[in-house]
């Protein structure tokens, strides 16, 4: 119970807290408002339970690092529980003889909870504290070649040491607060409270305090821990935990998606947009603003970025982490709504940065709260392209071919059906009334390797007795690589005249061979009025299988490991097929330590297939490759006619004996002759 004068000092403590905290959440929602698109509340209503759900539980932390992330969960619920302590402190503290939910089993309750809790908090924490401050884990660091805001690299450990000696002091404030409650009680009744055994066991040190002491030290751990909490207060807006709140919002409030590599469209004939792509901080999404503020700078999305992992400049996290420190100390601007000073490239990721990713989602899937870095660097990179005319100059003959002959390879469309040539592969002419339209796709019609998957596959469709057709000379680029590398320009065009052709035709159902043209017919051509049934070669060849129609020799032994292609897997969520159709091939499937939605990139997207890889102490094929040799099997499956290509040449490069092949090509192998 406070004194009259505490009581009117809290209050007054409470009202300066407040306010100047109020001062930092108001600059962050105004910076925020800066950000282009408004949020819709509606889906907030729709997610609420499966986000709280998945916040309350931190879901999304367990995927990576289960040791320290335990740990980070017993902080996070018991500092949680906390807010209720706290709440039910002051009441205590205000009102007198009054306890906090009875004196009965819920009360009890209550109290057993916020003892266990205080010490599973206290154990969390110092060995975070430990973990962080003395163990000092590299993957807890961007390398020095990595441009990271000035005052980062000290601030993260100094924000770092803060919050935790805040969460230590502050729990073993309330925590000791108790301990001298209990000696106070257990030397007026004798008792031993059995619903704070732990409080109670450290109280019997304080047994020789007298009664005016031990009140004395019941004040001070009152205004000890309370304190603590005003005082953080207004630093909590600018500090990295601020992600407790800007997590769930995260969950409730990220614009629906149809995978979460999908991208947003363009509008080039509305004459009133000057701004294409992201050139400055407040060009982005308000959701991109916000992720610089739910960032937990937990560096997850750098380890598991193939581009990082092989040395090149590009971290996801230093770029939210440069967001974020970009808006503490010019943040007054933004929310003034003054244009920032600085570009993107300058402050937040370099150009070659922009250009070493291969937008393989592998940072938006790991992040803990809902961050997506990949869509600030390829909104960047539509910057860089659409208003700078800035790219790589390979870049240049794979927009030339997309723009003169629809497809990277710059082959005519006359030639788009050579590949099929001794084959009956009908065309849309020859048979207008399909039950499947096969998009071949550009690399499958025209590169040599690829090739050798589409025959197999018309094979396995011949052999199964499909009714399909294909678009032939019809078919052009999904502008795949235009999109990814920033040219949405091209992509437009090619998405525009594609989806004309295609709503033309109708298709009851699409099947394809590469999982890009998947993802952009599936995902990301609704919004130019395209919406088809799209799916993969190896969940059409697994349905024939399962109802019998497509029969194999006996088994012929086989061993092999899969590839997750980042398009098919981990953006479209196709795992199982791939493998079920290898097994009923007769293939032994073993796995690699990186796959399925944690596969490790080919290297190969994000257009990265036109271009040269960007500096870095190795390739990003070489280093999945050497993963898969390190495997044992001789055969490397895969699902990509891009992974395929690269793989093939990482093999050569390595002098490897190991087979690269395609799922349609094990299975073709097995058809009856």
């Amino acid at each position: 119970m406070l004194t009259t004068i505490e009581k009117i000092l809290f209050i007054l403590a409470v009202v300066v807290s407040l306010y100047l905290t109020w001062r930092g959440v108001s600059r962050m929602i105004r910076i925020i408002n800066r950000g282009s698109g408004k949020p819709d509340w509606q889906q907030a209503g729709k997610r609420l339970v499966p986000a709280l759900f998945k916040a309350a539980i931190l879901l999304p932390t367990y995927r990576l690092r289960l040791g320290s992330s335990i740990l980070h969960a017993m902080v996070a619920w018991g500092f949680l529980y906390y807010i209720l302590v706290n709440f039910g402190d002051v009441l205590q503290a205000y009102i007198p003889n009054f306890q906090f939910l009875g004196n009965g089993t819920i009360g009890n309750i209550y109290n057993l909870g916020a003892d266990l809790l205080s010490v599973t908090v206290l154990i969390g924490m110092v060995s975070l504290t430990i973990r962080r401050f003395v163990l000092k884990p590299v993957n807890m660091n961007a390398r020095e070649s990595v441009l990271l805001h000035p005052k980062a690299r000290f601030g993260i450990q100094r924000d770092s040491a803060i919050v935790s000696g805040f969460i230590i002091l502050h729990v073993g404030g309330r925590f000791s607060g108790e301990t001298f409650k209990i000696a106070a009680e257990m030397a007026e009744t004798g008792h031993y409270n059995a619903w704070q055994p732990f409080a109670s066991v450290v109280a019997r040190l304080w047994s020789g305090w007298s009664m005016p002491a031990l009140t004395v030290a019941e004040h001070i751990a009152f205004w000890f821990a309370l304190g603590l909490i005003l005082a953080f207060l207004p630093y909590f807006p600018y500090s990295k935990h601020i992600h407790l709140f800007m997590t769930p919002l995260n969950f409730l409030l990220k614009p629906q998606r149809h995978s979460i590599g999908e991208l947003s469209s363009l509008n080039f004939e509305d004459d009133s947009i000057e701004q294409f792509g992201a050139t400055r901080l407040e060009h982005l999404g308000w959701e991109q603003l916000m992720d610089a503020y739910a960032c937990i700078m937990c560096f997850r999305c750098q380890e598991v970025c193939p581009a990082y992992t092989t040395g090149k400049v590009l971290s996801p996290a230093a770029m939210e982490i440069n967001k974020r420190y970009f808006l503490n100390y010019e943040g007054r601007k933004v929310a003034a709504g003054e244009e920032t000073e600085k570009t993107l490239v300058e402050f937040a990721i370099p150009k070659e940065a922009v250009w070493a990713c291969t937008a393989c989602a592998a940072c938006v899937d790991i992040c803990p709260v809902g961050n997506e870095p990949m869509r600030d660097i390829l909104d960047i990179r539509r910057s860089l392209v659409l208003m700078d005319s800035t790219f790589p100059d390979q870049l240049q003959g794979a927009y030339r071919g997309m723009e003169r002959t629809a497809n990277p390879w710059n082959i005519p469309s006359t030639e788009r059906l050579k590949w099929a040539e001794g084959l009956k592969v009908p065309t849309i002419e020859q048979n207008p009334e399909p039950d499947v339209l096969w998009w071949v796709g550009c690399a499958a019609a025209t590169d040599a390797r690829a090739q050798k998957t589409a025959r197999a596959f018309a094979k396995i469709l011949s052999t199964a007795g499909v009714n399909y057709a294909v678009l032939g000379q019809q078919e052009q680029c999904t502008g795949d690589a235009a999109r990814r590398s920033g040219n949405e320009y091209i992509f437009n065009e090619l998405a525009k005249a594609n989806v004309e052709i295609l709503n033309e035709v109708a298709p009851k159902r699409i099947v394809t061979t590469c999982p890009h043209c998947l993802h952009t017919l599936k995902n990301e051509y609704p919004a130019f009025g395209g919406n088809y049934e799209v799916v993969h070669h190896t969940q059409l060849i697994n349905e024939l299988m399962a109802k019998g129609i497509l029969r194999l020799k006996a088994d012929i032994p086989q061993q092999a490991v899969f590839h997750d292609p980042c398009y098919l897997g981990r953006q479209n969520g196709i795992f199982k097929d791939p493998r079920l159709v290898l097994e009923k091939a007769g293939v032994s499937l073993g796995e690699l330590p990186r796959h399925a939605a944690k596969s490790f990139c080919c290297g190969a997207g994000g257009a990265q297939m036109w271009k040269e890889e960007e500096n870095g102490t190795e390739r990003i094929s070489a280093n999945r490759f050497r993963e898969a040799e390190a495997s044992g099997r001789p055969t490397l499956a895969v699902g990509c006619p891009f992974c395929m290509t690269i793989f093939n040449d990482a093999s050569k490069d390595a002098d490897s004996h190991m087979q690269v092949l395609d799922v349609a090509e094990i299975v073709a192998n097995a058809l009856p002759e």
